[in-house]
């Protein structure tokens, strides 16, 4: 299938998709914050961190697509309010998931970015919507989707005229048990080859362990990716959601030091 939007750039080269003073397919960007906003002082002190480590966005879900109905779901608007809060201290941009259409542009206000998950990949109609907004998307990778529908997932928001798109692989559903799932790190050369558009790895959801995360971290960079999404957590155990996967600022600081040191050698690479 050929990808018009993905492919034509009438010469140009390839997408800077800019989210404030970040730069994404220019810039290292490093995305780093909790799975849930879960209260005030939890996402306050959990943004100062990260920014104190050097990360460039703010990630906090205020709206949870979970498995379970009774699992926790979000705090919604009270939420947004919250990030808000976090970018006024701290300066980074804050990206959130949308769930609905009818959500888009209200969240729209608060967010910086709008983060279409891996649930929602092929929700054509919120693709359309999102493509109708101003605002940058990620569009992260569905867990059971391959390259090529993970771009024509793209190709609906470009086509509605948003040409802001950041692409994230989050780890597909394999036969693997061990880890959370696979991140597939072979889609980032291949997406950056059939695209034009910025790709981000997302190590947390990929593997589930926090063992395992700075190592894929370390990884994305080496494959090319252009960033990178992490979850972190002032004090994992009492997250809400997804603590087998939070890390904690010490060793999210470490990482990055790591991660920004190797950033920079394949940029001398290249």
């Amino acid at each position: 299938m050929k990808h018009l939007k993905l492919t034509s750039l009438n010469g140009a080269g390839r997408t800077t998709v800019r989210v404030g003073s970040v730069a994404f397919g220019t810039d290292f960007v490093v995305i780093a914050g909790p799975c849930s906003v879960e209260s005030e002082e939890q996402t306050l002190q959990t943004a100062h961190a990260v920014r104190e480590a050097g990360a460039n966005m703010l990630r906090g879900g205020v709206f949870k697509p979970r498995t379970s109905p009774y699992a926790f779901q979000g705090l919604g608007l009270q939420g947004l309010k919250i990030l808000a809060r976090a970018r006024e201290e701290t300066g980074l941009p804050i990206v959130t998931e949308v769930l609905d259409t009818r959500d888009v542009s209200w969240v729209s206000e608060y967010a910086d970015m709008l983060q279409v998950g891996a649930r929602n990949m092929q929700n054509f109609s919120l693709l359309k919507e999102v493509g109708k907004s101003s605002r940058p998307v990620l569009l992260k990778r569905g867990m059971h989707s391959t390259i090529e529908e993970w771009l024509s997932a793209a190709e609906y928001v470009l086509a509605e005229g948003n040409p802001n798109v950041v692409l994230c692989e989050r780890g597909i559903r394999t036969f693997e048990t061990y880890t959370r799932n696979t991140l597939d790190l072979n889609s980032v050369p291949a997406a950056k080859e059939l695209t034009h558009l910025p790709v981000i790895t997302d190590p947390s959801h990929g593997c589930g362990r926090v063992n395992l995360i700075p190592t894929m971290a370390l990884a994305s960079v080496a494959a090319g990716a252009d960033g990178m999404m992490i979850e972190v957590h002032c004090k994992p155990e009492e997250a809400l959601s997804d603590k087998d996967q939070a890390l904690t600022p010490d060793v999210f600081s470490v990482m990055m030091r790591k991660v920004r040191s190797l950033s920079r050698y394949m940029q001398e690479l290249a």
